[in-house]
C-alpha cells in the first residue's frame, strides 16, 4: 500500500484541525468528472465527520486528458493569496464544464478577484506550486484522479459518501479504544 509523503502541514490546503484524529487527503483535478463526482460525496463526509476530520486538497492535474486541469489549479492558488482557496475550489467542481482561461475569468471576477490577479494564472506563476503537489502525488503512488489518502494511507476503496463515512467512524471507535 502506497504512504502519502510528505504528511500533511500547514502548507497544505486543509479544512478542519490538522490535527484531527482522522485525515483525508484528496489529489484532484478540476477537470477529471470522476473527480467531480466525488466533490458531493467528499462535502458529505466532511460534514458527517465534523472535526474529527482534517480534510486536505492537492492539486494533481492530468493536462494531457485536461487541458484546462492546470489553469483551474492555478487559479485556486491565486484565489489562496486572498483567503478564497475553497471557495473557488468549490466554485471549479460546481461549474466543472466552465474551465476554458474565459470561464476561469469569469468565475475569478465573481469571486472579486481582480484582473492583474487572474492575469497571474494566465502567465502560469502560482505553476510551480501545482507541480510541487503533482511530485508529492507521484512519489505517494498517485496514478489517477481522484486519489485518496486516509491517515497516510492509500485508499482504493468505495468513494461514495455512506461508506467512507462509515470507514472513518469505525477508526475514531478504534482510536477511542487504543487512547
Amino acid at each position: 500500500m502506497s504512504r502519502l509523503k510528505p504528511d500533511v502541514g500547514p502548507s497544505d490546503h486543509a479544512q478542519g484541525p490538522l490535527d484531527a484524529g482522522l485525515v483525508l487527503v484528496e489529489y484532484g483535478d478540476f477537470e477529471c468528472p470522476y473527480c467531480g463526482e466525488a466533490y458531493p460525496e467528499l462535502k458529505a463526509v466532511q460534514e458527517a465527520m465534523g472535526d474529527d476530520l482534517c480534510f486536505v486538497f492537492r492539486h494533481f492535474p492530468l493536462a494531457e486528458a485536461h487541458p484546462h486541469a492546470e489553469h483551474a489549479a492555478e487559479l485556486t492558488e491565486a484565489a489562496d493569496t486572498v483567503g478564497l482557496f475553497w471557495e473557488m475550489h468549490d466554485r471549479l467542481y460546481e461549474h466543472q464544464s466552465a474551465l476554458d482561461d474565459r470561464s476561469l475569468a469569469a468565475h475569478a471576477q465573481i469571486l472579486g478577484l481582480t484582473e492583474p490577479l487572474f492575469q497571474t494564472v494566465l502567465d502560469e506563476h502560482y505553476a510551480g506550486r501545482v507541480r510541487h503537489d503533482f511530485i508529492t502525488g507521484v512519489r505517494s503512488g498517485v496514478n489517477g484522479t481522484p486519489c485518496l489518502f486516509v491517515n497516510g494511507e492509500r485508499y482504493d476503496g468505495p468513494r461514495d459518501a455512506e461508506s467512507l463515512i462509515e470507514l472513518l467512524q469505525a477508526m475514531r471507535e478504534l482510536q477511542r479504544k487504543e487512547s
